[in-house]
């Protein structure tokens, strides 16, 4: 019967998931807001699905943090840690005191008793890290500014948790529940030990991760892999995040912590991408467990009681934190709206104020009815985080870029430069510098103002201003202008501007950066004929050097690189004409040209390579003659 219940729950749980998740992906709500919506409707104020075991479902799928914060780790080499500490403790350590002091004052005012209002305003203090780093991460919002020092915070939160367990006791005695009325639970465990063995264990525990990770695992693992048994491997790593887990909680740290610097420890192992890749799908999986859980475990009972008293402290609790977070971020130099990313993400509770509000109810901080109102309070702003997030992109963000493009552009003298470069990105800079390198006077115009002023410390003479504007291009001279080199990575905006000066400048020159084929094509049909692929040369080139690594002459793979060059070159023109003609023929042309090429390679590879080429690779005839 066991066995079936099993079964039956799994079923509900990946069938909420199938159905949900890529619904809300398709509407731009993200994967964590379908997981969320998902526990909604299965749980037992819908659909009833589920209820009951929901503790227990919730504890597995914690798991999934655990996992989480160990990929992380795998990520964040000692030195990057090492050079980000500052931001960890010192914008981590400002928002959780600011955070603590704020909220907890409030709850003073409420009505609560100061050891109260103090433990509401530490356990309030904490943000989700499930949730904040997966749609980060979702929307590749982790290597920005905002992201990184989102991050950070969490970070030292999760290190933040130990001693929040360690402080709430003490604050028992500021005028806890009597004893008489509920009696005392004694201390178990490791919170019973003396402080210097507390102390002696943690070094212990951390000295034996570090000594597993960066010495035995090297060993393990390459004997595990020699047996060729992806499972074993897999058994491995898994046994490997455990340990780890178990070993840091046993001594009362976040397990989730543990995990981190076990991660951190691995970083420069030389098994870590397939460590990554071997946990990576069961994180998935569990962290889609835990949203899910976190859904079906909101207590709309108790909210349809207290609507109105629960929405308001759900929103007194986003906006307190949002105002904390942005100070905080504006404190620590967070700007261009990176400091709305961050306070907007971190506005929420954590994960682990599940943990601290079930211990202080234990240690009778609270009563029932404030622990049942904390934790619907928790639930309900972690799953308001993604909102939160999507209004950050679609809202709040194109209004800082429209304000960034609302900029007074440069005044460009009349410099009578016959070229233009029209965006100076990663592309347009190497063109550049390859002309002026060779005595040519160029005017360049970039759209993104920190980038200008980035490259202007760096001696460029380039100007701000919007190229797709008509009165810019015309200020910069594209009226007697002899080649305009068009190099901006927006795919629609550099069609709209070759457009626009084929229509106005027929006589003009126009070299532009391709994105890829079907882009070349679209420039093509304006009239285009200087295109460049911007993969292509450097894709064409790393080809030649895995030839040469692969055993052929530098020569044999020289030529086999500007033959593929040359071929390709060759049939741009014709495969456009198809393209523009029929689509079928365009795909049978296609294959047919590829064909072509296979045959023309193996016949020049056969054939066409003399003694005499070999003077390219004068070290291999040496090594030969030996």
């Amino acid at each position: 019967m066991y066995g079936q219940d099993f079964f039956q729950l799994a079923l509900i749980y990946l069938l909420a998931a199938v159905i949900s998740v890529p619904i809300a992906r398709k509407l731009g709500l993200g994967s964590v807001l379908g997981y969320l919506l998902a526990g909604i409707i299965i749980g037992p104020f819908v659909l009833g699905w589920v209820g009951q075991e929901q503790e227990k479902v919730m504890h597995f799928a914690e798991f999934g943090v655990v996992m989480m914060l160990f990929l992380i780790g795998l990520e964040m080499q000692p030195s990057i840690l090492w050079k980000m500490r500052r931001t960890i403790f010192g914008m981590g350590g400002t928002q959780l005191l600011l955070t603590t002091l704020v909220t907890g004052a409030i709850g003073y005012y409420l009505g609560y008793q100061i050891y109260q209002a103090i433990a509401i305003g530490l356990i309030l203090s904490l943000s989700s890290t499930a949730i904040v780093l997966q749609t980060l991460d979702e929307k590749g919002l982790l290597r920005n500014s905002g992201g990184r020092s989102s991050f950070a915070v969490l970070l030292f939160q999760d290190i933040a948790v130990i001693p929040i367990l360690a402080l709430l006791p003490l604050l028992v005695s500021l005028g806890g529940i009597p004893e008489t009325i509920y009696g005392t639970k004694p201390e178990t465990g490791f919170a019973s030990l003396p402080g210097i063995i507390q102390l002696v264990l943690i070094v212990s525990v951390g000295a034996t991760v570090i000594f597993v990770g960066r010495i035995l695992a090297r060993h393990i693992f390459r004997w595990v892999a020699e047996t060729g048994m992806r499972e074993v491997f897999t058994a491995s790593a898994l046994l490997l995040v455990i340990g780890a887990a178990l070993g840091t909680s046993a001594i009362g740290l976040s397990p989730a912590l543990g995990t981190f610097i076990a991660g951190v420890v691995l970083a420069e192992n030389e098994y870590r991408h397939e460590l990554e890749i071997t946990v990576e799908p069961f994180k998935g999986l569990l962290l889609g467990l835990f949203f899910i859980s976190v859904g079906a475990s909101i207590n709309f009972g108790l909210l349809f009681q207290n609507p109105m008293k629960i929405i308001g402290f759900v929103v007194l609790l986003i906006v307190v934190k949002f105002a904390v977070l942005w100070a905080t971020g504006k404190m620590w130099g967070l700007k261009h709206g990176r400091e709305m990313l961050f306070a907007l993400a971190l506005a929420q509770a954590s994960e682990f104020g599940f943990v601290l509000v079930s211990f202080s109810d234990k240690i009778r901080i609270f009563d029932a009815e404030t622990s049942a109102m904390l934790i619907i309070i928790i639930i309900l702003s972690m799953a308001i985080t993604p909102l939160l997030l999507i209004l950050n992109e679609k809202v709040i963000r194109p209004r800082y870029i429209r304000r960034q493009n609302k900029q007074v552009p440069d005044d460009i003298p009349e410099t009578g430069n016959k070229i233009i470069i029209a965006g100076f990105g990663r592309f347009g800079l190497v063109v550049g510098r390859l002309l002026m390198a060779n005595g040519f006077q160029v005017t360049i115009l970039d759209g993104n103002p920190a980038n200008v002023e980035i490259l202007r410390k760096y001696g460029f003479k380039l100007y701000y201003g919007d190229i797709t504007r008509p009165e810019m291009l015309e200020a910069a001279g594209v009226k007697e202008a002899k080649l305009l080199v068009l190099t901006m990575a927006e795919y629609d905006e550099a069609l709209k501007i070759a457009a626009y000066l084929k229509s106005n400048y027929p006589e003009l020159k126009i070299a532009a950066r391709a994105r890829d084929t079907f882009h070349a094509f679209e420039l093509y049909k304006l009239g285009l004929n200087m295109v460049q692929r911007e993969t292509f040369n450097s894709a064409v080139e790393l080809g030649s050097k895995i030839l040469s690594y692969m055993g052929f002459s530098r020569y044999q793979a020289y030529r086999a690189a500007r033959t593929f060059k040359h071929h390709e070159d060759d049939i741009m023109f014709e495969l456009y004409k198809h393209w523009l003609e029929d689509e079928n023929r365009f795909i049978k042309e296609t294959r047919r040209f590829s064909e072509q090429l296979n045959e023309l390679l193996q016949t020049e590879h056969e054939f066409s390579i003399h003694d005499s080429d070999y003077a390219w690779d004068s070290t291999d005839r040496e090594d030969e003659d030996e």
